[in-house]
């Protein structure tokens, strides 16, 4: 880890988090995995910087963020798209950006989408937690959101991709979605659930709620009529559980979500749907479909 350079937080934004793969593995103490939501986006600006897919990167959320390079750096912004400028200056979103000590690299707001990843040659060096620097805001765990004024060290930087190489991985990040189409398998409390609650599932016409969150993507739109009522025991929640607490419209759990819960799952969407989930602004319409067993 480098010991001069780093970053200065100069406007932290709504909510900016440092991000890396997460730390899976460890439910059992109530630890969720946590990471990039948009995780296409963050290996992306780690490919096109030269760092491994395991670099921490920056997640801003709506409104972007600012920040200073202490010392000499180069920077990459992918994710949602927006305004970029280094000193003032519009600068290129997803390509990298060399950074003069002092520079002040400047990301606005997500035209569209939600999240914006800012990555930095050899990456954020928050201290590792269970082996991840990931914000985690249901634990506490990883470092806390950025604040103004804060300082982050920066990791030491591999070579870069060289000038004109082609990013093979570069193409298959998807935009921001105009509708969020996720698939579902049911259960494994589909059974707690009507036969026109199942229905009412993939053919209702939902919305993501603006209460959604790195913890779960909640949705406005038609109850799912429960066949039983009562909660069950407390039991273990995968990332991306469809829960259905007692109003009746679905929370999908993201990077963020508790490991426990005793509302009802009636169905899960795979770990690959849901980087679109991390881009779905308050608003876009959401649309299940079945993918899995059904009755």
């Amino acid at each position: 880890m480098r010991t001069e350079g780093g970053l200065e937080t100069v406007r932290a934004g709504a909510l900016t988090t440092v991000q890396d793969l997460g730390r899976p593995g460890y439910a059992h103490l109530g630890v969720p995995r946590s990471g990039a939501l948009d995780l296409a986006a963050h290996r992306l600006a780690n490919l096109l910087l030269g760092n491994p897919e395991t670099a921490a990167t920056l997640e801003t959320t709506l409104n972007g963020c600012t920040v200073r390079a202490l010392g000499p750096t180069v920077a990459v912004v992918t994710g949602a798209p927006c305004r970029v400028a280094v000193d003032g200056r519009p600068a290129p979103w997803g390509q990298p950006l060399r950074l003069r000590p002092g520079a002040v690299l400047d990301v606005g707001a997500a035209t569209h989408g939600v999240r914006s990843y800012l990555g930095f040659a050899g990456g954020v060096g928050a201290e590792p937690v269970l082996g991840s620097r990931a914000t985690d805001l249901l634990s506490g765990l990883g470092p806390a959101p950025l604040s103004d004024g804060d300082v982050l060290p920066l990791g030491t930087p591999g070579p870069l991709p060289a000038a004109g190489r082609v990013v093979p991985d570069a193409a298959p990040w998807a935009a921001p979605p105009r509708e969020l189409v996720l698939p579902v398998s049911y259960g494994p409390r589909d059974d707690w659930f009507t036969a026109e609650g199942l229905r009412t599932l993939v053919t209702g016409t939902y919305r993501v709620s603006a209460a959604s969150n790195r913890i779960g993507l909640r949705t406005e739109g038609p109850a799912l009529a429960r066949a039983r009522e009562g909660e069950l025991a407390s039991e273990g929640m995968p990332l991306g559980a469809i829960q259905v607490p007692p109003e009746g419209r679905p929370v999908i759990f993201l990077a963020d979500h508790p490991t426990t819960g005793g509302y009802p799952v009636i169905g899960v969407v795979p770990p690959e749907a849901l980087s679109a989930a991390a881009q779905a602004a308050p608003g876009t319409p959401v649309r299940f479909t079945q993918s899995g067993r059904g009755r």
